[in-house]
């Protein structure tokens, strides 16, 4: 193996993919005998994968000699490990193709931790290989050694410790499966720094059968059918739909059922895309910060249809509050564990949302049964005197620039096209209920974690998927700060998003409940010490605009996206320090008791 490590080491650079390999080439019909650094790549490119998110180390030196021999896929070199995985994570959101992120050991693994995280709460298929000190070392406090399986089992859907480099191919093969099957979510492949020069016979495996992981994708066909009785029967129905609807690529089939069925449509802020905005159907947002329609709607149907959702905390509010009100549920789901979690359901079908929409269509046609007009004409003729409230109404004639503002203009210089990364915050909010997304897989977000910094590593992501697509970020002057370092990734690889920096100084959304919970006491949500965005974007070789008036604000947008569209620019808008985020459910709340405004406190 050491004379095996030398040769590759001393490897010409100039060399060709096959000739760098030609040491591993077996005579015709033999097996072909590779080290565990070359099984690494070649899963990689087994799996059609295009683009891996990386950093390097120590331990993981051998697969990127590996990965600099090959010209399959292409290495995306971020400037912190965390971003590595974010922008992973994003590529699998917008593309339904499986991002892989691969950092060293130690450091590079805790790094990647909060990526991992932050995926695994919003079900995102991806799979992290990481490099690990030499099984001989394991447990000795060795250089740059640290339980990576101990240390992320409560944040991936599976991982595997590989002792063997005869199970390498094998745990790859199982990792790419498992991710982006049933519920999908993060799997990683730690890979001991000898198994990666250790050789072995390289085949890999095709077929692929594990007894304990068989995840159900068709539903139940009587649970079916007492969910289409039900939705026929309803008079007040109201359908609801999370992230797992764009997870299995379903919208299509959300907006037949909503077409068909004439039924109102509500989406969580993860499933946002699911369903039109332009239709009249769509209620709008839900939830903590969602649509006094959406709420009130969602709290007083008889009916509900809850399809790839999971009742979580932000969407309902308090659950016996939730509860009050009688109703029946339908909760469609491909994790049985999210089924009766958090309320309890009438008719759960376990399965694949796409799959089992599907079949509800096809029974709702075949039943040939109509909703009932009048039933259905007074629960809208309701909905709409909720929607005559205008929750989202702002003050659009102040002197200082509206965060809202800058997101409705947004979404008319790019006409509803973009994507939207976005950061967590009060910028998110705002993104969420005035950007109106048309499509699936527009809207990338940390829903379930809430991580900041995500928004920048996210439009590389979605740039590496979707080459010359207009990608914005929506974020804040606190969460761009996190992650800030991959201005730099983009320069190297000419990605060109416009970030739009909706700047009010503080911790805006921390500023708002201190304001509301804590006696307006600001304990450390003041930001009075930022860089000049212009400047730092500048140096990093990038274009800075600052905007400070409101009639400067389309204009801006339209140089970004239009003279400069082949730039980075980052646009710093400086917002009004005090605006809020309304509507607003307080923690512990029930959805219908909301506040609209300022003047609800």
């Amino acid at each position: 193996m050491k004379t095996l490590s030398a040769e590759m080491n001393r490897a010409d650079p100039s060399r060709t993919h096959s000739e760098a390999n030609s040491n591993s080439a077996a005579p015709h019909g033999a097996p072909e005998v590779l080290n565990g650094a070359q099984i690494v790549v070649r899963c990689l490119q087994e799996e059609g994968v295009e683009h891996v998110f990386g950093y390097p180390g120590g331990a993981v030196l051998y697969i990127y000699d590996e990965i600099f021999k090959q010209d399959k896929f292409q290495h995306i070199l971020v400037r912190h490990e965390q971003a590595a995985v974010h922008a992973a994570d994003a590529y699998s959101r917008c593309s339904n193709k499986i991002g892989v992120a691969l950092v060293t050991s130690g450091p590079g693994v805790t790094n990647a931790v909060t990526g991992i995280a932050t995926a695994y709460m919003d079900s995102v298929p991806m799979v992290v290989i990481t490099g690990q000190v030499p099984t001989h070392a394991i447990g000795q406090d060795a250089f740059q050694e640290c339980d990576t399986v101990g240390i992320t089992r409560p944040c991936v859907k599976h991982n595997i410790l590989v002792k063997d480099v005869r199970d390498l191919a094998s745990a790859i093969r199982k990792a790419f499966y498992i991710a982006n099957t049933g519920r999908p979510g993060p799997v990683l492949v730690d890979v001991p720094k000898d198994i990666t020069v250790a050789r072995c016979e390289f085949a890999y495996p095709r077929d692929l059968r594990l007894r304990s992981y068989n995840p159900v994708t068709r539903g139940h066909q009587g649970q079916i059918k007492k969910a289409v009785q039900l939705l026929l029967a309803a008079e007040r129905p109201m359908i609801y739909t999370g992230g797992g609807v764009i997870l299995a690529d379903a919208a299509p089939l959300v907006n037949k059922l909503v077409s068909t069925l004439g039924y109102p449509c509500t989406n969580t802020l993860m499933g946002l895309g699911g369903c039109k905005s332009s239709d009249a159907r769509f209620v709008g947002m839900l939830g903590m910060h969602g649509t006094y329609e959406a709420n009130m709607a969602m709290q007083n149907c008889d009916v509900l249809l809850a399809v790839g959702a999971r009742f979580d905390d932000r969407v309902i509010g308090n659950p016996k509050h939730f509860a009050s009100s009688p109703r029946k549920i339908v909760h469609i789901d491909i994790d049985p564990s999210s089924i009766s979690k958090r309320v309890k359901v009438d008719v759960p079908i376990v399965g694949d949302v796409r799959e089992v929409l599907q079949e509800l269509l096809d029974q709702i046609a075949a039943s040939g049964a109509k909703p009932s007009v009048q039933g259905l004409k007074a629960w809208w003729t309701q909905i709409n005197e909720w929607r005559s409230r205008d929750c989202l109404k702002y003050n659009r004639t102040a002197d200082v620039i509206k965060p809202q503002y800058v997101v409705e203009k947004l979404w008319e210089v790019t006409r509803g096209e973009a994507f939207v990364t976005s950061d967590v915050g009060q910028h998110q909010m705002w993104a969420a209920q005035y950007y109106k997304f048309e499509e699936p897989r527009r809207w990338i977000n940390s829903g379930g974690l809430g991580t900041m910094g995500v928004g920048l590593p996210y439009a590389m992501g979605v740039q590496m998927a979707h080459p010359g697509a207009p990608v914005a970020v929506i974020t804040g002057e606190a969460s761009i700060q996190m992650c800030i370092q991959e201005l730099s990734t983009c320069k190297q690889y000419r990605l060109t998003p416009k970030i739009v920096n909706l700047n009010n100084r503080y911790l805006g959304m921390v500023r708002q409940w201190q304001q509301i919970d804590y006696g307006s006491r600001y304990s450390e949500s003041y930001m009075d010490a930022l860089p000049d965005f212009v400047k730092l974007a500048e140096s990093y070789g990038h274009l800075g605009f600052k905007i400070e008036r409101p009639v400067d604000v389309e204009p801006a947008l339209r140089e970004a996206f239009g003279t400069h569209h082949d730039r980075l620019v980052f646009l710093d808008f400086i917002t009004d320090q005090t605006e809020n985020v309304w509507p607003m459910v307080k923690a512990g709340k029930g959805l219908t008791e909301m506040l609209l405004g300022s003047e609800d406190l």
